[in-house]
């Protein structure tokens, strides 16, 4: 193996990626990873340091949505510029894991957060902010994408009593491991590295003020990633990330902070939502009718665990409202895709006609 690849393993480059890179290799393309992003451009790394890059006008053109550009913690393929000042992206390697929501307001469009990461690591409170409905909505994305989660409780030690929170969230992360953490006092710490060995990738997902910065900053040993000081009860500590960027750790692996996100729209999360909802699927599965809705119908084993009290109808609204966002998402990407055939065969026949001429 050339002796950049085997100093790209420390960033996570696999055996699947030398095989999916040996054409792009034909073409005199070098592997690299893209560690930030910033608008219009990146920084990548190929193994032995950064270098800043663009997008190929090709790779631009071909580009059938925002989710076909690069995003950080993708594997690209670049060529170095003639003149040695930075270089060019020509190519995306298959993603293997991808975290995407749907951009915000109004737009039908995915936006892929972050590529490639082996561990979610979604960071909340022990604090008053911590929403177990918040929490299924970051779990079922995480699910989605591939990445393996892992629930962060930060401010350990702000928490006297942390047993009926921690349960409360293991009743809605079922069998997701959950991680007490303090960064003030380093609580926690040790067990979040032992999830990058083997030169993993992990990201730090969460809302503003929940202290993924100042955790970035525990695991690295020093004080990276700027802060700002939290307020006197210790509620809320907003920090300054702006950009997302692949820090490499002492240790190994690779760590991803990201800006607090205000909200967190899904972005077609099927097999996300039945792994976060896996005990109200498997309590449909026991319903009279197969397309039982849990409303009014006869037999339904939902309402009935609700009313027993197995199920909470906290958890039973939260399950509803994620499914109708779900099916109303579905139906406008369906809407969308039609109306770009349509744009397309529009274009055709106009290039026609204007042949004829």
């Amino acid at each position: 193996m050339p002796e950049v690849r085997a100093s790209l393993r420390r960033l996570g480059w696999s055996d699947q990626y030398e095989l999916e890179f040996a054409a792009l290799e034909q073409e005199g393309l070098e592997p690299a990873r893209v560690v930030a992003q910033h608008r219009g451009a990146y920084v990548v790394h190929d193994g032995d340091g950064d270098a800043w890059a663009e997008v190929a006008g090709r790779l631009r053109h071909a580009a059938a949505s925002p989710a076909d550009f690069p995003a950080i913690g993708d594997w690209v393929a670049i060529r170095r510029r003639p003149d040695g000042e930075g270089a060019i992206v020509h190519a995306v390697l298959p993603r293997r894991t991808v975290f995407s929501r749907k951009t915000a307001w109004t737009e039908t469009v995915e936006q892929v957060l972050a590529a490639n990461v082996d561990v979610a690591f979604l960071v909340s409170t022990l604090t008053d902010e911590l929403s177990p409905r918040r929490l299924e909505r970051y779990l079922t994305t995480a699910w989605e994408s591939g990445a393996e989660p892992v629930i962060v409780l930060n401010k350990a030690d702000l928490c006297a009593e942390p047993l009926a929170p921690v349960a409360g969230v293991e009743a809605v992360a079922i069998g997701v491991p959950i991680v007490l953490t303090s960064a003030e006092t380093g609580e926690g710490i040790d067990q979040l590295e032992a999830w990058f060995a083997g030169d993993r990738t992990g990201a730090l997902l969460g809302s503003s003020g929940v202290g993924k910065s100042s955790l970035v900053n525990r695991l690295l040993g020093e004080e990276r990633q700027e802060t700002h000081d939290i307020r006197s009860d210790g509620v809320r500590g907003r920090h300054t990330t702006t950009r997302r960027e692949l820090i490499p750790l002492s240790g190994g692996g690779l760590i991803l902070d990201t800006p607090g996100m205000r909200e967190l729209q899904l972005w077609e999360a099927d097999e996300g939502f039945d792994s976060t909802f896996r005990d109200v699927a498997e309590l449909a599965s026991q319903c009279r009718f197969n397309d039982c809705a849990h409303d009014t119908e006869p037999g339904c084993a939902v309402r009935e665990a609700v009313s027993t009290g197995v199920l909470e109808p906290e958890r039973l609204a939260s399950y509803r409202k994620l499914q109708s966002e779900l099916a109303h998402l579905e139906r406008r990407v369906d809407k969308r895709l039609a109306a770009d055939e349509r744009k397309k065969r529009r274009n055709f026949a106009r290039s026609r006609r204007k042949a004829k001429w």
